[in-house]
């Protein structure tokens, strides 16, 4: 009787072993999912930041064009504090030191080169 319960002991014994490996198995293989998971997951927030950045380059690129580059006339206060919000709103300090660049020319030769050089950044700064 004593061999019986003996081996009864080591078949749960073995039973709880195997139980436990599973359930260790388990919780690695789903650690490692959630790992992965949440690469991805920032890599989408990533995407989408860099996405979010390329639509106000873009309407920030619309604006200019309408209000500084089609146009003959003096740009009045309100469009400069749309262009100046905008640009902002990018908050991307090399674009916004192009800009200060730009805005801070004295002479037809020193803003034409502000121009190209935020035009050259805000077009990098979309790939």
């Amino acid at each position: 009787m004593e061999l019986n319960n003996s081996v009864q002991t080591n078949k749960k014994s073995i039973l709880l072993m195997v139980v436990v490996a599973a359930l260790l198995v388990a919780v690695v293989f789903f650690a490692v999912q959630s790992f992965v998971k949440v690469q991805e997951v920032r890599e989408a927030q990533k995407e989408l930041a860099r996405q979010k950045t390329n639509v106000k380059v873009v309407n920030f690129l619309s604006l200019f064009i309408q209000k500084v580059l089609k146009t003959d006339k003096e740009i009045s206060f309100e469009d400069r504090l749309k262009l100046e919000n905008a640009i902002r709103d990018i908050n991307d300090p090399e674009i916004l030191a192009k800009w200060e660049q730009f805005t801070g020319g004295t002479n037809e030769a020193e803003i034409q080169a502000g121009v190209k050089n935020l035009l050259e950044i805000l077009v990098r700064k979309m790939y």
